[in-house]
C-alpha cells in the first residue's frame, strides 16, 4: 500500500513538473498582441525607438552615467501606457558597504506622488548589510559577486519611474545600467502594484519582536523578505541567535498571529544553525561565523501569503545558550533574560532560549492593490550607513 501510495505521488509529481513545462514553453512562443519591448539605459535613456545608441556614431558612445554626490538620475520613465518592468541589472565600481547603503533606489508607479520602492541599492537586490555574494534566488541574482539583477515582475498601469539618488559624500564616476521593460501590457482588473520597503534596528528591544515588515493596509501579497543580522558579541559573545519566530498576522490579527514558524533558521528552510547557501525561494549568502554576521532571504512564491485587509510580519529576538557557549557568559557574569514572559532571569547554568537584542536590518517585498503604501520614508543616510566602517566587513571597490 504504501509502495503504491509512493508510485502514485511520483507520478503525479512528474505529470505536474511536464504540464509547467509545457504552460512555460507554450508562452514563450505564443505571440502577444500589442506589447513592445523597451530598455532604458545610458545608450537610450528614455527607452525610445529606433533612438539607442546614438553617441560616438553608435561605437559604444554612452555605456555609463555619472551620478554626483547628492544627485538623483532617473533611470527609467515611461508614460501614457500601461507595462511591466520586467528586469534591472546594474554595476559600478565602488561596492563598498558604505556606497551600497548611501546609494537609493525609489521607484513610482501610476504618476504617484509617493515611491512605492523605497530602500538602500544593495539591500534592495537581494542581500543585505552593505555585502556582496555570488548567489542566485528567484527574484535576484549577483552571477559573480559584482553585479545587481532583479527579475521580479513590476506591472504599471499608466505610467512608472524608477530613479537613483547618491547619498553619499563621494560621486559615482561610471554606472552601468539596464532596465528591460514591456509597454502595452493588457493587465487584469485584480493587478497589484511591487513595493518593498527597508528598515533597520540597533539595536532591537530586549523582548520586542523585530518588525520585518510593519502594518500595511489593504490588499495584496506578502512576498518575502531579505535579512542582515549583526550579532553583540560585546554582549553575548558566540551564543546562538536565531532561535526567534517568524510572525505573520493577517486581517486584523492583533495579539496572536495566523501564520507562525519554528524558529529563524527554519524560516530560511535550514536546520540547527546556518550556514552558507543560496536556493530558488530560501537562501543565506553570508554566513559570517568569525564577524558573526548573517545575510538570508525567504520568497514566498511556492506557498503564496495573500491579506485582504492588512499584514504585519516580524520576528522574535530570542537565543540559546548551550554548554559550548557557556563560558564566555559565565566567567563574565551576563544576566540573560529567559525567554518567557515577564522579566525572569535566566539560570544560565543550563541550556535554554533568552531574550536578546542584535543589530538588525531587512527589506521586505510586497504586492499591494494600490500605488502608495501607508509605511514611514526611509530612514535617512546616516541610519542606515552608521557602523558600517572599512574594518565591518572586506570592503569591496575593485574592477
Amino acid at each position: 500500500m504504501v509502495s503504491n501510495i509512493k508510485i502514485t505521488l511520483a507520478v503525479l509529481i512528474a505529470a505536474m513538473t511536464l504540464s509547467a513545462l509545457q504552460t512555460r514553453a507554450q508562452t514563450l512562443y505564443e505571440m502577444a498582441d500589442g506589447i513592445e519591448a523597451r530598455w532604458a539605459s545610458p545608450e537610450n535613456p528614455n527607452g525610445e525607438k529606433g533612438k539607442g545608441g546614438q553617441v560616438n556614431g553608435g561605437r559604444k558612445g554612452a555605456p555609463t552615467i555619472a551620478i554626483k554626490a547628492g544627485e538623483s538620475r532617473t533611470l527609467a520613465e515611461a508614460s501614457g501606457t500601461s507595462g511591466t518592468v520586467r528586469r534591472i541589472w546594474m554595476t559600478f565600481n565602488d561596492r563598498s558597504p558604505r556606497m551600497l547603503r548611501s546609494l537609493r533606489i525609489d521607484m513610482y508607479w501610476d504618476n504617484a506622488a509617493r515611491p512605492a520602492v523605497s530602500a538602500p541599492l544593495g539591500d534592495f537586490f537581494g542581500i543585505g548589510l552593505g555585502q556582496t555574494a555570488v548567489f542566485q534566488s528567484a527574484l535576484f541574482s549577483n552571477p559573480e559577486g559584482r553585479s545587481f539583477n532583479s527579475i521580479v515582475p513590476m506591472p504599471f498601469k499608466s505610467a512608472m519611474k524608477i530613479v537613483m539618488t547618491n547619498e553619499s559624500a563621494e560621486d559615482v564616476p561610471e554606472v552601468f545600467y539596464d532596465v528591460n521593460y514591456t509597454i502595452g501590457d493588457k493587465h487584469p482588473a485584480n493587478m497589484l502594484y511591487f513595493h518593498a520597503h527597508y528598515r533597520r534596528e540597533n539595536p532591537t528591544a530586549i523582548q520586542r519582536d523585530y518588525e520585518l515588515l510593519p502594518t500595511v493596509e489593504g490588499r495584496g501579497r506578502y512576498l518575502g523578505v531579505n535579512v542582515g543580522v549583526i550579532v553583540n558579541q560585546k554582549t553575548y559573545f558566540k551564543t546562538w541567535w536565531g532561535e526567534g519566530e517568524i510572525k505573520i498576522y493577517l486581517d486584523g490579527d492583533k495579539e496572536l498571529p495566523t501564520l507562525a514558524g519554528t524558529g529563524t533558521e527554519d524560516y530560511v528552510g535550514t536546520a540547527w544553525g546556518q550556514g552558507q547557501y543560496a536556493h530558488l525561494f530560501q537562501g543565506s549568502p553570508i554566513a559570517d561565523e568569525a564577524k558573526f554576521r548573517w545575510c538570508f532571504y525567504r520568497y514566498h512564491i511556492p506557498d503564496p501569503i495573500f491579506f485582504y485587509k492588512d499584514v504585519r510580519v516580524t520576528m522574535q529576538q530570542i537565543g540559546y545558550l548551550a554548554q559550548h557557549s557557556r563560558k564566555a557568559i559565565v566567567e563574565n557574569n551576563r544576566r540573560l533574560i529567559r525567554a518567557a514572559p515577564g522579566n525572569v532571569e535566566m539560570d544560565t547554568s543550563k541550556d535554554g532560549k533568552f531574550e536578546r537584542t542584535d543589530d538588525w536590518s531587512s527589506c521586505a517585498y510586497f504586492y499591494l492593490d494600490k500605488p502608495v503604501n501607508n509605511l514611514p520614508p526611509l530612514e535617512p543616510v546616516g541610519k542606515r550607513t552608521e557602523g558600517l566602517t572599512a574594518d565591518f566587513v572586506n570592503e569591496r571597490k575593485d574592477q
